[in-house]
């Protein structure tokens, strides 16, 4: 079961933002759809489901944490739910944890997916693009006032 843990965590992390539209949740998908959809993710979601979807369908409480992470893909107790139960499925079949981890293994040798890593002390780690933003990593003293 040590294998299936990480496995079960970056799976929902790929799949998170993409269970909305993968799950087709609401009607207006719209442009924030469009844009998520031309996203390197979209490929290695739609094929990760595209193994997963039936196997979740067939348990009701996979299901049913699926259901909740797409209506809220950002909460992090939905995704852990989602992740409980990723494990329990993938415990329970281990040939389809061979063939996500082979998915997975795939795509990093594609480029298709950014691992970061932030280790040691006030260490900063970013996966995509930050733009207008401030990262202080230590101690900083005040501005003075004028």
């Amino acid at each position: 079961m040590d294998a299936v843990a990480p496995l079960a965590g970056q799976v929902v992390q790929i799949l998170a933002p993409f269970l909305p539209y993968l799950l087709k949740v609401g009607e207006d998908l719209g442009a924030r759809a469009t844009k998520q959809m031309e996203d390197k993710g979209w490929d290695l979601a739609s094929k990760l489901w595209g193994r997963l979807g039936a196997k979740v369908d067939a348990r009701p409480s996979a299901r049913e944490a699926a259901v909740d992470l797409a209506a809220q893909p950002t909460d992090e107790d939905a995704q852990a739910v989602l992740r409980v139960q990723m494990k329990k499925l993938l415990a329970d079949e281990p040939e389809l944890q061979r063939e996500l981890a082979a998915l997975l293994k795939e795509a990093q040798g594609s480029g298709s997916t950014t691992t970061v890593t932030a280790s040691g002390d006030r260490s900063v780690a970013i996966g995509r693009d930050v733009r207008g933003s401030t990262i202080i990593t230590g101690d900083s003293q005040p501005h003075p006032r004028r």
